[in-house]
């Protein structure tokens, strides 16, 4: 089976947040809610500041705190380790809500407990998540941990250093930052410069 993850290169995101709008398009998420958010942040000092652009979701975790929680089994984990919500088990007790340490759920005015699903129904059909598919600068990518054939898999591999949100927290996540100017980017840049 797969081991499905998301790496994201924080050096290449602009904060556009086309990706949280794929994301609500794609899901038909509610009004007034967001499987995914933009996060941004000062670093530095003045003068000399910069904006980092930090993208948030559910991380799917390998060790999910929200799945043992459920007194229904609503929240479970599959095969290929993606952190789902069977909306129609759902009691809408918010056990996995008040669980999961980096607040990447919330109660659908249905009357469920909702999150990212990394695209579960694009992945079935072998497509990239929406929010992967829309990014303009490419910061996402997507594929499967074990599979060496996977772009995921070679990012990760020509990193300098990953990173996770609270790690700490020890639910192994699977989405990951990358935290280093990127090949790519840097790539991009010196093209720029030559033309």
């Amino acid at each position: 089976m797969a081991r499905y993850a998301m790496l994201i290169d924080l050096a290449a995101c602009v904060g556009c947040a086309a990706c949280a709008a794929a994301c609500v398009l794609e899901n038909e998420v509610p009004p007034g809610h967001n499987r995914l958010w933009i996060r941004q942040r000062e670093l530095g000092t003045f003068p000399d500041l910069t904006v980092e652009y930090r993208p948030e979701q559910c991380l799917h975790c390998e060790h999910p705190p929200c799945v043992p929680v459920c007194p229904t089994g609503a929240s479970h984990q599959t095969e290929d380790g993606l952190v789902l919500v069977k909306a129609e088990r759902c009691i809408a007790c918010a056990a996995c809500i008040a669980a999961c340490p980096y607040d990447a759920r919330f109660m659908n005015p249905a009357g469920y407990a909702d999150k990212c699903t990394f695209c579960e129904h694009r992945i079935a059909r072998g497509e990239d998540p929406a929010c992967v598919e829309t990014c303009p600068t490419g910061c996402r990518v997507f594929g499967d941990l074990d599979d060496p054939a996977s772009p995921l898999h070679a990012w990760i591999a020509a990193a300098e250093r990953v990173d996770v949100l609270r790690p700490e927290m020890g639910t192994t996540p699977k989405l990951l930052y990358l935290n280093t100017p990127s090949k790519r980017g840097l790539a991009q840049q010196e093209s720029e410069v030559e033309s």
